[in-house]
């Protein structure tokens, strides 16, 4: 195992021990650092280090991440995944500048390519009672029903990441107060609320489980344990069937129509930010998209020229 690649593990296993870093974000960082760590040996050859990679070694890498390379045969990545690869690069050669093993981060200076501004997809009202009602149209009885409505009331109800979903345990929901603890990015605990259909399916659900210890998982998978991300997103895939939409329905995309739809009903962005547990404000700004119906709708109802004029129109006829 070369310098490098043996400073790559010590950094993902400081994420885990030092920064409380979840499985998923560990696993992210481990592909693009090997990603990189491959361009590196292709380039420098197999015996490398830290101290072998520069600025222009990684404007080499930026190039190649475009799709431009010396066969011009790699097709590019997107922005977003440049600009994810090359602040894992950038953190890993933090991380090694503050631990003193090597002085200059060469990262620094490469700047990171302006994202696509992409409004996130999410479902509207009809769409969004159609899937979470479809496993109670199911023609054929399965004893996953009372399960998959559940989940598909709570992920819409409190807007939860599908990794906060999963962890949930028993005592995590208090179906009294109508209320459950998530543990969020980075370990950061929020307690959201839970609506009044979300909390019924729960019940029917957790009736059907009998006893349960209060650090029992919240919901079990197929074969008794742990529910995981996968089964999540595949009983959302097979559930969106019911909906049309030609669009991929995710996990994600629930949290993004919870948020959308508190702000079209007026909720204000910074309580939409607590609910979804968003460290910055403008990781929630995304979701002030708003239908140019409902923007007209909004200006004809509050602008008062707006309101004047229909007044005199009316008047007029």
């Amino acid at each position: 195992m070369d310098e490098l690649t043996q400073q790559v593990a010590r950094f993902l296993e400081f994420l885990a021990t030092q920064r409380n870093a979840s499985p998923h974000t560990i696993a992210a960082y481990r592909n693009d650092l090997n990603g990189f760590t491959s361009f590196v040996r292709s380039e420098r050859g197999t015996t490398v280090s830290t101290k072998t990679v520069d600025h222009l070694l990684l404007r080499l890498y930026l190039a190649s991440l475009n799709g431009v390379n010396k066969q011009q045969q790699q097709a590019g990545y997107a922005k977003s995944s440049i600009g994810r690869k090359l602040a894992a690069v950038r953190a890993f050669f933090g991380w090694l500048v503050r631990t003193g093993q090597l002085e200059v981060n060469p990262a620094e200076l490469i700047a990171t390519p302006r994202r696509e501004q992409r409004l996130p997809f999410h479902l509207n009202i009809d769409q969004t009672v159609t899937l979470i009602e479809a496993p109670a149209h199911a023609a054929q009885e399965q004893p996953t029903l009372a399960r998959d409505t559940a989940i598909l009331e709570l992920l819409y109800s409190s807007g939860l990441r599908v990794s906060e979903l999963t962890g949930l345990a028993v005592a995590d929901l208090d179906r009294a107060a109508g209320m459950v603890r998530v543990q969020g990015k980075g370990g950061k605990e929020r307690i959201v609320p839970v609506g009044s259909a979300a909390l019924e399916a729960l019940g029917q659900y957790l009736a059907g489980r009998g006893q349960l210890a209060d650090d029992a998982p919240l919901f079990l998978g197929c074969r008794g344990a742990r529910i995981n991300r996968r089964a999540v997103f595949e009983l959302i895939r097979r559930w969106s069937k019911n909906i049309n939409t030609f669009k991929n329905v995710s996990p994600h995309t629930l949290r993004h129509t919870f948020a959308t739809h508190m702000l079209e009903v007026g909720a204000d962005l910074r309580s939409i930010q607590e609910l979804l547990g968003h460290s910055s404000l403008s990781t929630t700004q995304k979701y002030t998209h708003v239908g140019l119906d409902r923007l007209l709708e909004v200006y004809d109802k509050a602008h008062p020229r707006a309101r004047e004029a229909d007044q005199q129109n009316g008047e007029s006829t």
